[in-house]
């Protein structure tokens, strides 16, 4: 297993809220993290060029906020197109499940939904994921990626190594997602994740921002790896360019069934 778990994060300090101090303090977090996990970043680049050139696809997923790092590597322009992003909500839309079922507050804190999930995401053998959880304790999280272990895959964790070290896994098994990842991308965010502190208030959420930067690294080292090769790799163009959308159209009928795009 290749994983770097560093625990440096971002800690808040005694600085003024303000929305300058947000933007000074998620520049550091940018130059840190950039610097601190390049090394992990190619190893997860590593994991993901060789699904590619297996057939496989990069199946994304992430609850809460951390959907958004779905998001991030689904889809995207200039991002990857074999990539399938999963959420919670693929329940209702994919598995026939009542929309109320959504606003269960504690959903994904469930180890019994990972398995609908995983059975609904369709994945092949060759396929590997990312996943984000920036606590990577709930029980939804931690069952999918025991899954994605179970069943072969090679799984990548984006997550706070400061947050998810302080606290008790939701899982039965006691398990936190850095534990069962092949390769652990550290967001750098703080306990609690807000990087500005007065009093007995703390704001300004950063791993958003560091998970989205450690993604478009990861799918930058992947595009160099396989230019290096001599390979030609399937990436996105905007579909609000002219020729965007025959272009994205002939990739994506490589992987069709396999990936989805949704509003």
């Amino acid at each position: 297993m290749t994983s770097e778990t560093n625990t440096t994060s971002v800690a808040p300090g005694p600085a003024p809220v303000s929305g300058a101090a947000f933007a000074e303090a998620a520049a550091a977090a940018v130059q840190r993290v950039s610097t601190e996990q390049a090394g992990a970043v190619a190893a997860a680049a590593t994991l993901l060029v060789d699904a590619l050139r297996a057939g496989g696809v990069v199946q994304a997923f992430g609850t809460g906020h951390s959907q958004a790092l779905a998001m991030e590597i689904a889809g995207r322009a200039g991002g990857l197109v074999p990539t399938n992003m999963i959420a919670l909500r693929d329940l209702v839309i994919l598995g026939g499940e009542p929309p109320d079922v959504l606003f269960d507050a504690h959903l994904e804190r469930d180890p019994a939904v990972a398995h609908r999930v995983y059975e609904l995401a369709g994945a092949h053998h060759s396929d590997v994921f990312v996943m984000a959880s920036n606590s990577g304790g709930n029980g939804s999280v931690v069952e999918l990626a025991r899954l994605v272990k179970e069943r072969g895959h090679g799984l990548v964790a984006i997550t706070s190594m400061a947050h998810s070290s302080r606290v008790i896994s939701r899982h039965p098994s006691g398990l936190r997602l850095f534990e069962l990842a092949d390769v652990v991308l550290d967001n750098g965010a703080p306990y609690g994740d807000a990087v500005l502190t007065t009093g007995e208030i703390a704001v300004g959420g950063i791993s958003s921002i560091t998970a989205a930067l450690l993604a478009q690294m990861v799918v930058a080292e992947v595009v160099a790896t396989m230019l290096a090769a001599g390979e030609v790799p399937p990436v996105y163009l905007s579909a609000n360019i002219p020729e965007g959308d025959a272009h994205n159209s002939a990739l994506e009928a490589r992987y069709a069934g396999r990936i989805r795009r949704s509003a």
